[in-house]
C-alpha cells in the first residue's frame, strides 16, 4: 500500500463520526455502522458475517477468552517450580506491565484496520513493500498455529481439572491418558455445539459467562482470604526458589515467566471478531485495553492470594491430584465439597473460554483463507448464509485440535508443551506486526487514521513492546527442567520449526502464486 494514501483520511476521535468525517450511523444489523462500511471498503473486503456484538458483549467475550485469574491458577505450576511464590507474584506483575505496552500497540493497529485477519493483515499494510507479501504470509501461519494450539491447551487444562476432581473423591482412581483425551473431545464437542447451532446466541452466552467470571473471582478468593493461613505472608513476596535445580534462581524465575505470559496470550482476540462487532474501530481497542486492565488486576490479586495459601511449595507441586490449585483449595478449606465447588466455577468458565477461543481461531482461519493463505482456501472461506459464521473453518479447527489431542496418548508432558508452542507462535506474530509499525514511525511515514491513537508516545510504546516480546520469545523454547529427558523436552521448538518449514515449502510451491496479501486489495479499493 502507498503510505501517502493514509493521509487522505480524516482522523476524528469522536465515535459518532466515521473516519471520513461523516456521521457514524447504523446502516444495518449485518453491515454495522457507516464507519464499519467505510473500513470494509477501504480494506477491500465484503461484509459476510453478522455484526452481532456490541460494546458490552465483545468486552465480555474478550474477558472470558483470556480468563486470567483462572489461567494463573491453572498454570501456577510453571512459576512455582521455577521461581517459587515470589517468582509467581512478581513475574506475573512484570508480564502484566509488559503486555500493557503490547496491548496498546495492538489496539492502535486494530483501530486502524479492524479486520478478522488481525496481525497478518496489519503486517501486510505496515511492512516495507519489499517484504509485505512474505512477512504477512508467515505471520498468518503463525496466527493459525497459535490459535489452534490455544484451543487444545484450554480443553486439556479443563479436562485435567475434571480428572483431579475424580481423584479427590476417589483416591484409588488412576487417570489414564486415553481418558484425558476423551475429556478433551467432550469439551470440543461443546465448543462445536455453541459455534454452530447456537452461533447467533454467542454474544449473549459469553455475556452471561463474564458475569460468572467476575462473580466466580470473588466466590473463590473470599474463602481463600478468610480461611487461608496468613502467618507467612511476607515470605510469599520474598521467597524465590529454584525448585527445578537450574543452578540459578534468576534464570529459574525467568523460565517461569512463560506461565504468566500465557495468561495474556490472545489479548487481541477481539480484533479477530472485528467483522462481527458494530463500530469496530472504536469498540475493539477499548475492549482490548479494559480486558488487559480488568483481567490483569484480578489475575495478580489471585496470584498473591494463591501464594499466601501455599505453605509447602514442594508438597503442592507433587500433589497426587495432579492439579495444584485444587490441592490448595483443599488445604485451605479443609473440605472436599468446598474445593469441588470452587473448581466447578473454573470448569464452567474454562469450557466457555474454549468456546470463545474456537470462535476466534475459526475467524482467523477464515480471514487467512479469504486471502488464499492456506490449502483449500475456497472451502475454508465460505460463510454459512443461515448461521452467518464460517462453518467450514469451525469444523477444520475442531478436527485439527482432535488430532493434536492424540499427543496426550503418548505423553502428557509433551502435550503440555503445546502451551509453549502457542505462546511462541503468538508472540512472534505480535513481534513482527508491532515491529512493522515501529519501523514506519522511525522512518517518519504516516500511519492510517485511528480512533485509538498513541500519539507522541507511540514510538516509545512500540519499542518497549518489541524488546519485551523478544525477551519472552527466547524463554518460550526453554525446557521446564534442566538436563531434560526425552519426555521432559520442550517440543515447542520442533512444532514451531515444522510449521515454519511447512509454510515455507507451501509458499514456494503454491502460496507465492495465489497469495498476494491484503494490502493489494486495499490498494485496489482506493
Amino acid at each position: 500500500m502507498n503510505p501517502q494514501k493514509g493521509a487522505e483520511f480524516h482522523v476524528d476521535s469522536d465515535p459518532n463520526f466515521s473516519d471520513a468525517g461523516e456521521p457514524n450511523i447504523l446502516v444495518s444489523d449485518k453491515d454495522g455502522t457507516s464507519a464499519d462500511v467505510h473500513d470494509m471498503i477501504r480494506m477491500g473486503k465484503r461484509q459476510e458475517t453478522q455484526r452481532n456484538f456490541r460494546q458490552i458483549t465483545i468486552l465480555g467475550f474478550c474477558m472470558v477468552i483470556l480468563s486470567t485469574w483462572e489461567a494463573i491458577l491453572a498454570t501456577a505450576v510453571f512459576a512455582l517450580g521455577n521461581g517459587g511464590t515470589a517468582g509467581l507474584i512478581w513475574g506475573y506483575l512484570i508480564c502484566m506491565v509488559g503486555f500493557g505496552f503490547v496491548v496498546m500497540s495492538l489496539a492502535e493497529m486494530a483501530s486502524m484496520a479492524p479486520t478478522s485477519g488481525g496481525q497478518y493483515h496489519w503486517v501486510s499494510e505496515f511492512a516495507p513493500r519489499s517484504s509485505q507479501k512474505f512477512l504477512s504470509y508467515m505471520v498468518g501461519w503463525l496466527g493459525v498455529l497459535g490459535w489452534q494450539t490455544a484451543a487444545a491447551t484450554v480443553s486439556y487444562l479443563t479436562g485435567k481439572q475434571i480428572q483431579a476432581l475424580i481423584i479427590l473423591w476417589n483416591p484409588n482412581y488412576i487417570p489414564k491418558a486415553w481418558q484425558g483425551t476423551m475429556l478433551i473431545w467432550a469439551v470440543l464437542s461443546i465448543c462445536l455445539l455453541f459455534n454452530t447451532f447456537f452461533s447467533r446466541k454467542l454474544p449473549l452466552i459469553e455475556g452471561v459467562i463474564v458475569v460468572l467470571h467476575v462473580a466466580g473471582f470473588f466466590a473463590v478468593i473470599i474463602p481463600l482470604w478468610v480461611m487461608g493461613d496468613r502467618s507467612n505472608t511476607g515470605g510469599a513476596f520474598t521467597l524465590f526458589q529454584d525448585n527445578m535445580m537450574w543452578g540459578s534462581v534468576p534464570l529459574a524465575t525467568m523460565v517461569g515467566l512463560t506461565g504468566a505470559a500465557s495468561c495474556f496470550i490472545g489479548i487481541e482476540a477481539g480484533a479477530h471478531m472485528a467483522e462481527e462487532v458494530r463500530d469496530a474501530a472504536h469498540v475493539i481497542p477499548r475492549a482490548m485495553m479494559w480486558t488487559w486492565l480488568g483481567n490483569g488486576l484480578m489475575g495478580w490479586i489471585m496470584a498473591i492470594t494463591f501464594c499466601f495459601c501455599v505453605n509447602d511449595t514442594m508438597s503442592v507441586l507433587m500433589t497426587p491430584l495432579g492439579s495444584q490449585q485444587i490441592q490448595v483449595f483443599l488445604n485451605t478449606t479443609g473440605s472436599k465439597s468446598g474445593a469441588t465447588g470452587m473448581t466447578f466455577i473454573m470448569l464452567v468458565i474454562g469450557v466457555f473460554a474454549c468456546v470463545a477461543v474456537m470462535a476466534t481461531n475459526s475467524r482467523q482461519l477464515f480471514a487467512f483463507a479469504r486471502d488464499n493463505g492456506v490449502p483449500f482456501s475456497k472451502t475454508f472461506r465460505k460463510v454459512s448464509p443461515n448461521k452467518g459464521v464460517p462453518l467450514n473453518s469451525v469444523y477444520v479447527t475442531i478436527f485439527f485440535v482432535l488430532l493434536l489431542s492424540l499427543i496426550n496418548l503418548g505423553s502428557s508432558v509433551a502435550f503440555m508443551q503445546v502451551i509453549s508452542l502457542g505462546v511462541a507462535a503468538m508472540i512472534t506474530s505480535y513481534l513482527i506486526s508491532i515491529g512493522c509499525v515501529t519501523l514506519k514511525r522511525l522512518r517518519g511515514e504516516p500511519l492510517l487514521p485511528s480512533k485509538f491513537n498513541l500519539g507522541t508516545f507511540g514510538l516509545a510504546i512500540n519499542i518497549i513492546s518489541v524488546l519485551f516480546l523478544l525477551f519472552l520469545w527466547i524463554f518460550c523454547f526453554f525446557p521446564s527442567v534442566p538436563h531434560p529427558t526425552i519426555a521432559d523436552m520442550n517440543w515447542a521448538a520442533l512444532g514451531y520449526g515444522a510449521t515454519i518449514i511447512f509454510a515455507l515449502v507451501y509458499y514456494a510451491i503454491v502460496g507465492r502464486h495465489v497469495y498476494v496479501g491484503p494490502v493489494e486489495y486495499v490498494s485496489k479499493s482506493q
